[in-house]
């Protein structure tokens, strides 16, 4: 790998560093606290309804095991190898929370049958999607393959389940329409920060 050419400065890293370190004290609290700690923070949506809403966000930075939480930052770093030069303090920021949002809401009121979830992989989809297309708007034809690879996964993963392998691994059922719910959210914010750019361009 050539190093000198990963986004290494402090606007690409800071906001991913900071999730790192959520997700890794997340779940060394509830390693020490156990059920305690995760029954105040995961997605749950018989709690939710009686107005827990901070669940909609805090879910996502808990995991099921050693293995669930490695999974996910290894995907989060991989993204950032690939697209972090894209990465904006701000503009991340929004797309990490709005690719929260969109996955949790997409669960609550169109998977009522998912009743508890934790982890990454919902918004790590978002942020696919966003490197994906702006792979295209900077006119990388493999922006193309990742943009409809994504798709076709998340395609499968809808009508056959997904992998028993990752099931088993992190000790909990995939939860797949977490996936479709985090890649249109980061499809909505890619959209409108696309319009955003060009109307910057327009104006100068």
């Amino acid at each position: 790998m050539n190093y000198s050419a990963l986004p290494l400065s402090r606007q690409h890293v800071s906001i991913l560093v900071l999730v790192i370190l959520l997700a890794i004290l997340s779940f060394a609290l509830d390693y020490t606290c156990g059920n305690s700690f995760t029954h105040l923070f995961v997605y749950q949506r018989e709690l939710i309804s009686t107005g827990e809403i901070w669940r909609l966000f805090s879910g996502h930075f808990l995991h099921t095991n050693f293995y669930h939480l490695l999974l996910n930052l290894a995907a989060l770093v991989l993204l950032w190898c690939l697209h972090g030069r894209f990465y904006q303090r701000a503009s991340f920021i929004t797309l990490f929370i709005l690719c929260s949002l969109t996955t949790s809401l997409g669960m609550y009121y169109f998977s009522p049958n998912l009743q508890q979830y934790v982890g990454l992989s919902g918004v790590l989809h978002g942020i696919f999607i966003f490197g994906a297309i702006m792979d295209i708007y900077a006119k990388e034809k493999t922006g193309y393959l990742l943009f409809i690879g994504v798709w076709l996964k998340i395609a499968h993963e809808q009508i056959y389940g997904a992998s028993t392998d990752v099931s088993n691994l992190i000790e909990a059922n995939v939860a797949v329409d977490a996936h479709l719910w985090g890649a249109l959210g980061g499809l909505l914010f890619t959209l409108s920060y696309l319009v955003y750019l060009y109307n910057i361009k327009k104006s100068q």
